[in-house]
């Protein structure tokens, strides 16, 4: 599945990300803030963050499971990418995907994260027919888990000690939705 590019919504575009979009990625991707509840490895350094930026802008259509499709998140008012999303098709057999989302805080309190990650769940829902799509975030991140609730998604479980991240046993909080609960939203 490769969406028609670019993607359009009240306020956003998502598109793949394009050479030109580096600075903007570096710009929030290399923040310790952006990276304080994510469980990835923070791109500090440059080259391991422009190692990361060429595979982002590979990941352009779902084709099978376990594959991701990144999108970023330019805002023309700001003239600039302010974030990116990303679907993940975790199983072709049970239509199951994955939802995630990071935004430059310069731009958070807006509802231009919510207004992408929805989109994300169209693509999933109405492109793909997925049966569920679920979203993960360390329990400490409320604005994320406060998105996933827009998103009308529910909490499903609360993992403690999920795994080791950055030295430390981290908790995970589990939210999902399934095709018949977008539905009726």
């Amino acid at each position: 599945m490769r969406p028609v590019y670019p993607l359009r919504t009240d306020r956003l575009v998502l598109r793949p990300y394009e050479p030109a979009d580096f600075d903007d990625f570096y710009a929030y991707r290399s923040r310790r803030d952006v990276y304080r509840y994510l469980f990835a490895d923070h791109l500090e350094d440059r080259a391991v963050a422009e190692e990361a930026f060429a595979k982002k802008m590979t990941q352009t259509e779902l084709t099978e499971e376990d594959q991701w499709l990144v999108l970023a998140a330019y805002w023309p008012e700001a003239g600039r990418v302010i974030g990116d999303v990303v679907l993940s098709w975790l199983s072709e057999e049970h239509r199951q995907g994955e939802i995630g989302y990071v935004f430059n805080p310069e731009f958070h309190g807006k509802g231009l994260a919510r207004e992408a990650a929805a989109e994300m769940l169209k693509i999933g829902f109405n492109d793909m027919n997925l049966h569920r799509i679920i979203a993960t975030c360390d329990p400490r991140n409320e604005p994320s888990w406060r998105l996933m609730e827009r998103l009308g998604m529910r909490r499903e479980a609360h993992l403690r000690e999920y795994e080791i991240c950055k030295g430390e046993w981290r908790d995970a909080f589990i939210y999902a939705l399934l095709e018949e609960e977008y539905a009726r939203a």
